[in-house]
């Protein structure tokens, strides 16, 4: 198989500049907007680095489906389901980095989907080092009406990372007790030297009650048992967990999920296996299938940014897939964990700019009706750092102009009244997305904002972090907005680079 690897979007960048000048004046090279007055237009315009998109297709944009972290020997291997494209059937490709800024995408697919049979479809799984062999467990999912089988877990071989070899007749089918034979997937895979044997974590059903369960498998292959349901949702009616994984940190073991149509979750137990605490939600709905890799050093979550099917559209952001975005894993004293950005990415935003506001502080009152302060230019990839303190109930935030339009306005959304952080359209007619947070008024609490082109990540520091899609943005003011309450900001700071 052909493995021609090729630089992608860093080494272009960097080339072509949009860089600033040193005094933090609007650069010269910073890319114009002006004439890209439409969503679709600046969308195309955008060269996506920190928040990886695959190369086009000829005119064709794919894009990154779930994701399948792998960590060896200093390098990030990010496996992804991909979507459209030169992509068969979502086939899993690879693109590998070492710092989440920069990435090489590899070209041919790692594991294509087949032309007929169980594997018609891929789906999600995980790459697992056993007896020195590097194993690709994933979902055959079957596209016939004749197949016993909606979906089995199948598995892949390689020596080197970059092209696995499917081992024909090597299955695991749904045990009898689930009662059902279409939703099975999404194995997870944990090699244990101790015992030599893989342990595998799958998504399934049973009895419409979405649940979790855990195979063990011999690392040569030949010995496979089924050990049970691991984890029952209780937290709502979600159809499938999907994307499962489990980690270590200090002396707490956590399951992450994606709830089907929902957000991404965490539980807590003392095994690596259970029995598990209730379960927390940890981000908003455009931050999906998510799993988890560490380097030694620090752990991430690895997943994708949900995109909209029209840059245009005002009411929803909804398509699956996305851009790569990776977050890092904080756990707090309580053992709660808590999303942070990658080190190596906050680094990567060095030029200070000149803030649109005329102080790094400003105090905003505001009674029923919207108040906005400039606060700085939107650019393709830069970086807002502050803080805020309050004392109302009413909700303040970031504001971005979509059209010109007032009530058009998006806005990142501080909510304490409902306890919420929130992506809202339409200037707060139309929720998008939200994660919970705790806050009380007369506390300061900093933040960091990131965005690249239109997907930016809000980072409410030590509590939450929600991603969002900011489609038509580019080139125009992001403002401070306060409704009902009154608020300090401070610190206020802009980077790009």
């Amino acid at each position: 198989m052909k493995r021609q690897m090729k630089k992608c979007y860093g080494i272009l960048c960097l080339l072509m500049g949009f860089l600033l000048c040193s005094c933090g004046q609007p650069g010269a090279e910073d890319k114009d907007f002006s004439e890209l007055t439409t969503p679709g237009r600046q969308e195309e315009a955008y060269e996506y680095r920190t928040f990886f998109l695959p190369a086009k297709d000829g005119p064709i944009q794919p894009y990154v489906g779930d994701v399948m972290p792998y960590y060896e020997d200093g390098v990030y291997y990010i496996y992804y389901l991909k979507e459209g494209g030169d992509s068969y059937n979502h086939s899993i490709y690879l693109a590998t980095t070492k710092d989440f800024v920069t990435y090489t995408e590899q070209e041919e697919a790692v594991l294509e989907a087949s032309d007929s049979g169980q594997d018609h479809w891929i789906g999600t799984g995980s790459v697992v080092k056993a007896g020195g062999r590097y194993y690709f467990f994933y979902t055959g999912h079957a596209d016939s009406a004749d197949m016993e089988y909606k979906e089995k877990i199948m598995v892949a071989e390689s020596d080197d990372l970059t092209a696995f070899h499917k081992i024909a007749g090597w299955e695991i089918t749904p045990p009898d007790e689930l009662g059902q034979k279409n939703d099975f997937r999404d194995p997870q895979a944990y090699y244990d030297p101790d015992t030599d044997t893989i342990s595998l974590t799958i998504t399934a059903s049973k009895d419409h009650v979405a649940r979790i369960l855990k195979y063990t498998v011999s690392a040569d292959l030949q010995k496979t048992n089924y050990d049970g349901i691991i984890f029952t949702n209780t937290a709502g009616d979600f159809w499938n967990l999907e994307c499962s994984d489990t980690f270590k940190l200090g002396d707490k073991w956590y399951l992450t999920y994606s709830a089907q149509d929902d957000t991404l979750w965490y539980a807590s137990a003392d095994q690596q296996f259970g029995p598990y605490c209730e379960a927390k939600r940890l981000e908003g709905k455009l931050f999906y299938a998510a799993k988890h890799m560490e380097d030694g050093e620090n752990a991430y979550m690895a997943g994708w940014a949900r995109r909209s099917e029209s840059p245009a559209s005002t009411r929803s952001v909804a398509a699956w897939a996305g851009n790569l975005a990776v977050h890092k894993i904080v756990q707090k004293e309580n053992g709660d964990l808590v999303l942070a950005p990658a080190d190596s990415v906050i680094q990567q935003f060095q030029n200070k700019r000149k803030l649109l506001a005329d102080d790094d502080q400003v105090l905003i009152e505001a009674g029923s009706s919207h108040r906005y302060v400039d606060l700085c230019s939107c650019y393709e990839r830069y970086m807002i750092k502050g803080a805020f303190t309050y004392s109302g109930d009413g909700s303040f935030g970031l504001c971005f102009d979509y059209n010109g339009e007032e009530d058009r306005y998006k806005l990142i959304s501080v909510s304490p009244n409902e306890n919420k952080l929130q992506l809202l359209f339409n200037k707060g007619a139309t929720p998008i997305a939200e994660t919970e947070i705790d806050l009380e008024p007369g506390e300061n609490y900093s933040f960091t904002y990131i965005q690249e082109g239109s997907v930016g990540i809000f980072y409410l520091d030590d509590m939450a972090a929600l991603t969002v899609r900011l489609y038509g943005v580019s080139g125009k003011p992001v403002r401070l907005f306060v409704n009902d309450n009154i608020v300090t900001f401070s610190g206020l700071e802009q980077y790009s680079n």
